[in-house]
């Protein structure tokens, strides 16, 4: 697939709807353009891009990290992925390794491409059948420059983002995600309170 039949984008987030059946909505955003691509995808390989996107390093690989370490082992290394069709619903995606291109899920390629800091495309047929372009362009409001915080404003919060964080670790070792996710989340809320 040539770079004119195929856009770049970025992860913007990851959202989850309680009524979705633990599916998780992975929002990717066209580099050079306002359009929005949502993908499900399965709580697992959602769990595994926000780990990596966090920096979060679990004592032990999980899939995708084993993924990878294979990958380099034998010599190779992930040069792209693309989200190439969208079939009766369903999206398809492909690798672009060294030597050859294999067929994937777009949720392990994405997974693989955050590893492998590799650039995730899409191609344009299906930007212009599942894509949409946001009303209010989050960006724009999140440019703001932040409030300053007094240091007395910032004491109370200290000792609860010090527990937060002692979660954070206990939950990383204890290998539960889900909670370290939930901590997380509560961590960038009580900081965003004070920015």
């Amino acid at each position: 697939m040539s770079g004119e039949d195929r856009v770049q984008v970025d992860i913007l987030g990851l959202s989850t709807n309680p009524a979705s059946g633990g599916a998780y909505a992975l929002i990717l955003k066209e580099v050079n353009g306002p359009r929005r691509l949502p993908i499900i995808i399965g709580a697992f390989e959602a769990q595994s891009i926000a780990l990596e996107i966090e920096n979060i390093k679990p004592p032990r690989p999980l899939t995708h990290d084993l993924m990878k370490t294979l990958i380099e082992a034998l010599g190779g290394d992930l040069i792209d992925v693309t989200i190439t069709e969208l079939r009766e619903g369903t999206f398809y995606a492909r690798l672009n390794l060294d030597t050859q291109e294999i067929d994937s899920r777009p949720s392990d390629a994405i997974a693989l491409a955050v590893r492998f800091g590799a650039p995730i495309y899409v191609a344009e047929k299906v930007m212009e059948e599942a894509s949409f372009v946001p009303e209010n362009d989050e960006d724009i409001q999140s440019q703001q420059p932040p409030k300053q915080a007094s240091e007395e404003s910032l004491k109370t919060p200290l000792s609860k983002l010090e527990q937060l964080q002692k979660s954070l670790d206990e939950a990383i070792a204890k290998e539960d995600y889900e909670r370290a996710a939930q901590i997380r989340d509560e961590i960038k809320k009580i900081l965003s309170q004070n920015l």
